[in-house]
């Protein structure tokens, strides 16, 4: 095996362990020794792939999954401003956020995680953001998605009054939508004319292919 192989081992070893100090330390070894930040980036995407997979199976919880999150938060910080756009051929642009009333957080910052870890270009927008700031960035930023955060049943309602909003502003055939949140659902997310609804950060990485009809 190769040094830069070993470098790419520890680093999603180190990942799978869900040890974000651990994580940061070996891509900052890996980079010193020259490592190609985009091959950094792809044994991460894989190993956040395995967490996802081990999630979905029940081998691992909520708070393996945060620290995940957590971890690839981190070392894209350090890695994103490596590698030069030119390089980097992202399936598409995301803008991310949680809606107004509701400062919940966690599961969309996994989200974001997932889809950047994947090969998406993600704008997060934060929580308790209002229907205008969602409108005015679809409009400036021409993602090709939207997506939406609620963990609150008082607040899932305004995903319905952003996607009206979206409308009205004539940009609705320009972006895709996909919710997400616990007391959403998909039957929800056919109710107020979203394009798609992500039962966890795994499931909506691949909704969000599936409506860029990007092959798997």
């Amino acid at each position: 095996m190769s040094v830069e192989n070993e470098d790419l081992t520890e680093i999603e070893d180190a990942l799978l362990q869900f040890d974000t100090e651990a994580t940061v330390a070996q891509v900052k070894e890996a980079l010193k020794a020259g490592t190609n930040p985009s091959a950094i980036i792809d044994i991460l995407s894989e190993g956040l792939r395995k967490i996802g997979n081990m999630f979905s199976r029940n081998e691992i919880f909520l708070p393996e999954l945060i620290m995940a999150g957590e971890a690839m938060k981190a070392v894209m910080e350090i890695l994103a401003p490596l590698v030069p756009k030119g390089e980097t051929s992202t399936l598409g642009k995301i803008v991310l956020g949680t809606v107004q009333n509701d400062i919940h957080d966690i599961g969309k910052r996994i989200v974001g995680a997932f889809l950047q870890a994947n090969g998406f270009e993600v704008v997060d927008l934060g929580v308790n953001v209002p229907s205008e700031i969602f409108v005015g960035n679809v409009r400036e930023l021409k993602p090709d998605i939207l997506g939406m955060s609620a963990l609150l049943t008082t607040t899932m309602g305004e995903m319905g009054k952003v996607i009206e909003k979206v409308k009205e502003a004539g940009l609705r055939g320009n972006v895709k939508i996909i919710i997400g949140g616990a007391p959403t659902s998909e039957t929800f997310a056919t109710e107020i004319g979203a394009d798609a609804w992500g039962a966890d950060a795994s499931d909506a990485c691949l909704k969000s292919r599936k409506l860029l009809k990007i092959e798997m």
